[in-house]
């Protein structure tokens, strides 16, 4: 069939399920076992679970929701596809009265038109930080600023600004220094549907010194990303998790996976061997350069100083705030921020986002 690359057995591992969404591009899976129909499995459970501290070696069977939303071969299809418009369904599995997969109703068939932007993040504003000199990308960098780097046929700071405001977002403050009135000038004759506030960095002050600059400026929550990154997610989501636990400050993290291709040994007292593991895989949480924040972060924010946001982080827990971490799958991060990502993340992003 052809959505069979978007069905799992019920003992795939909780990883795995990351793994295949990012070869697949699909946010949502079909849980099945032999010809027969289980559950959905998205994202949004995979995500949840993760928060909830899940072994990612769980089989997928333990995540899996109650109540899912499947149409019946006995439904009218148009009132199925009209459905998916409504709900905005990335596809919909028929179920027969065997409980097999009869057909998949998939909303790029049922529309070749853009899901509707989102208002959900209405009035929430964005720190685009964009005052590095991207050292890492010369030479294209001796010439235009690492935010003007294009992504397709785009500069990547438009991307991230068009994604924020199809969630909602109006309102950007940009940091901006080495070449920022190339930055300001190309922003300002786009014509988004944004207002932009600039402000510049006198000298480099890390990657939350600059928001000391607009304290003044943001008294509620506001989202801060890098000007080198795009993220596919709903940002919405994000930020319900961090109202929801009531973080200070809340990152969203890249799973990433690393196989070691070789046997590791592990050596006790005497240089005797104690164990070795042949070629093992590793998953870690990668910081992936976009957060939320409250406004009482400022208050640990030294004014007119360098300042990192990792240090940021390490103060609020030091103080007993809450630092909150969501994560996403290693392929809905894609990052330009070095050469040797750049091109296979404009590869993706051509196939994927565009």
């Amino acid at each position: 069939m052809a959505y069979d690359n978007l069905c799992i057995p019920p003992d795939t591992h909780v990883f795995d399920v990351l793994r295949i969404m990012d070869r697949e591009e699909a946010k949502l899976l079909m849980v099945t076992e032999g010809d027969k129909f289980i559950s959905l499995v998205s994202i949004g459970d995979v995500q949840r679970a993760i928060l909830q501290n899940i072994d990612l070696q769980a089989e997928v069977r333990t995540i899996l929701r109650e109540k899912i939303t499947v149409g019946s071969v006995h439904d009218n299809v148009s009132e199925l596809k009209k459905f998916v418009l409504q709900n905005r369904n990335e596809y919909l599995p028929i179920i027969d009265d065997n409980q097999r997969i009869a057909n998949v109703i998939f909303w790029k068939d049922v529309t070749k038109e853009s899901r509707e932007k989102s208002d959900k993040l209405k009035d929430i504003p964005v720190v685009i930080m964009a005052g590095g000199k991207g050292t890492r990308l010369k030479p294209i960098t001796n010439i235009i600023p690492k935010a003007l780097v294009p992504l397709g046929d785009k500069p990547i700071i438009q991307l991230i600004i068009e994604r924020f405001i199809s969630f909602g977002c109006r309102k950007f403050f940009v940091s901006v220094n080495y070449k920022g009135e190339m930055i300001e000038e190309y922003l300002t004759k786009q014509g988004l549907d944004c207002e932009f506030h600039f402000y510049t960095e006198d000298q480099p002050m890390g990657t939350s010194g600059s928001l000391s600059l607009i304290k003044e400026q943001i008294n509620g929550t506001f989202f801060v990303s890098n000007c080198d990154i795009i993220i596919d997610q709903d940002f919405s989501e994000v930020y319900e998790y961090h109202k929801r636990y009531e973080n200070s400050m809340t990152a969203i993290a890249a799973m990433k996976h690393f196989q070691i291709a070789y046997g590791i040994m592990e050596v006790k007292e005497n240089g005797h061997l104690k164990a070795i593991k042949e070629k093992p895989s590793y998953h870690f949480r990668v910081n992936a350069g976009v957060y939320v924040m409250e406004p009482s972060v400022f208050d640990f924010i030294p004014e007119n100083e360098f300042h990192n946001i990792n240090v940021l982080m390490e103060d609020l827990m030091a103080r007993e705030k809450k630092v909150g971490v969501f994560p996403v799958t290693e392929g809905a991060w894609m990052d330009i921020g070095v050469w040797s990502e750049y091109q296979k993340t404009n590869e993706i992003f051509n196939r994927k986002m565009s």
